[in-house]
């Protein structure tokens, strides 16, 4: 009944490619989406995707994982931190 829908992937080299021929060859994203067969906001983003990438404003996967490690790391400090006040403000009675 609750059938899970089916995404079609693409693989890295088809988005270059369909990257590039707006970038490079001047096509047009609508243009480039209706003769590739995808559509156009799939390409808008992989656009994006792209001049992020070169820009520098993406993360690698290593940089990724270790901002979750030391996001996890500064939650646990704050915790830590907000009972040793409360057991502080305890015993200072």
């Amino acid at each position: 009944m609750n059938q899970k829908r089916q995404y079609k992937t693409y693989t890295k080299a088809f988005r270059e490619e369909a990257v590039a021929l707006v970038i490079d060859q001047g096509y047009t994203v609508p243009d480039a989406a209706e003769s590739l067969g995808i559509r156009s906001n799939l390409l808008y983003g992989w656009k994006q995707q792209f001049e992020e990438k070169q820009a520098g404003n993406v993360l690698s996967n290593d940089e990724r994982s270790k901002l979750m490690k030391l996001r996890k790391e500064n939650k646990q400090l704050r915790m830590e931190k907000e009972i040793l006040k409360k057991a502080s403000a305890f015993f200072a009675r």
